[in-house]
């Protein structure tokens, strides 16, 4: 199938010449919805695509790996908890806890499997509200210095878009005070906490910075005429955060 050409005729051309051997997989589960939007944002930031399936217990040469959204088994059990149990899911822990630290972005859905595989502390639970929610959010940088936000400075806030339903982060009490102490909260809700999230938290990373999770869909907001107001692009710094950490420029 062709893809949908950008708005005003722009192509999905490398940004950087030594982008093009960059191989960022892409994981597909039964009911994954965003796995084509976030191969889209993938090339949009220069680099290849690679499709991964979760019955799949190999890898291959991908250098990172992206978990993305939707509703993987239905979010039958709880929202990630079946998923966790793939496969492909043992060998993106092992590369993730390698020497290697294999980068590694859940989004929504691959965020909530994220928690589930241990990958990431805490866990995902119904909105407060006990809705889907589905608008544009916005987001403080809390940490740039992870694999998959280092193209943002300190405290920028982005705007991108959010649809969740189990979309509220809990953890204990000293949980939290541990991701505040270390710097692990990636991501930040700033003006409406659209879930409950205990601190308005949106996004966590794991020590090392390789592992991130957030609610939030940057893949949706890397095209102008399609991202927020149809002119965001505040997106893309994931994706190419993650190249400049691949290429050593991070």
């Amino acid at each position: 199938m062709s893809e949908t050409p950008l708005i005003g005729g722009a192509t999905l051309a490398p940004i950087d010449s030594r982008l093009a051997g960059a191989r960022i997989g892409v994981v597909t589960f039964p009911g994954t919805l965003d796995d084509r939007d976030a191969a889209r944002a993938v090339r949009a930031s220069g680099a290849t695509a690679v499709e991964l399936w979760h019955g799949d217990s190999s890898l291959g040469d991908v250098d990172a790996v992206i978990i993305p959204g939707g509703f993987s088994y239905g979010d039958y059990l709880r929202a990630g908890a079946i998923s966790r149990f793939a496969p492909l899911m043992s060998s993106i822990v092992d590369a993730a806890n390698s020497a290697a630290k294999l980068p590694v972005l859940g989004i929504c859905n691959g965020f909530q499997i994220l928690t589930e595989a241990h990958l990431l502390p805490g866990s995902m639970i119904k909105n407060d509200h006990l809705k889907f929610l589905c608008r544009d959010q916005v987001l403080r940088v809390e940490n740039n210095t992870t694999a998959w936000t280092n193209a943002y400075a300190p405290g920028t806030e982005i705007t991108i878009p959010l649809k969740n339903q189990d979309g509220q982060y809990i953890a204990d009490e000293k949980t939290l005070d541990a991701l505040e102490a270390e710097n692990l909260v990636v991501f930040r809700y700033v003006g409406l906490n659209p879930n409950g999230s205990r601190r308005d938290i949106a996004g966590i990373s794991n020590a090392a910075g390789n592992v991130v999770g957030l609610m939030p869909h940057p893949e949706h907001a890397v095209e102008a005429g399609y991202g927020p107001s149809h002119t965001g692009t505040d997106g893309l710094g994931f994706f190419t955060s993650v190249l400049n950490t691949l290429l050593g420029d991070k």
